[in-house]
């Protein structure tokens, strides 16, 4: 059964979702959360939650639901994920493996076209996930 999905408005609702989400490796719902959620409201949402599960499966999500149809939200939300608390620590403890994944979407995204970022923008976000 599908997970259904509604704009969590604090930390706690948004760390149930993604629990669950997360729990079922549920990368549809994990895609709806994502694209109802402003990307600006990450760090916040995610507080000081973030693991390397959470990031995987937001990269995968992205990758496989949202970047076909919005790269510029992708965009986004990679931005704000880098804005998170943790994030250095989480990325560092990525294994070489789920780097790859995490390069497979930059380079979806430099292969779309998006007002929502140049090349260059996406280049030196590649630089803060250590790509």
């Amino acid at each position: 059964e599908k997970l259904r999905v509604s704009e969590p408005s604090n930390a706690y609702d948004f760390g149930q979702v993604i629990n669950a989400v997360n729990a079922n490796k549920d990368k549809a719902a994990c895609a709806d959360l994502l694209t109802i959620t402003d990307p600006k409201k990450l760090p916040v949402l995610l507080s000081n939650k973030l693991e390397g599960q959470i990031l995987l499966i937001f990269i995968q999500s992205l990758e496989h639901y949202v970047a076909g149809k919005d790269p510029g939200l992708v965009y986004q939300h990679l931005f704000y994920l880098s804005k998170a608390e943790r994030f250095k620590v989480v990325l560092a403890l990525l294994s070489k493996n789920e780097k790859e994944e995490v390069e497979q979407l930059f380079n979806l995204l430099s292969e779309s076209q998006s007002d929502q970022y140049s090349v260059e923008d996406l280049e030196s976000l590649k630089k803060v996930y250590e790509l």
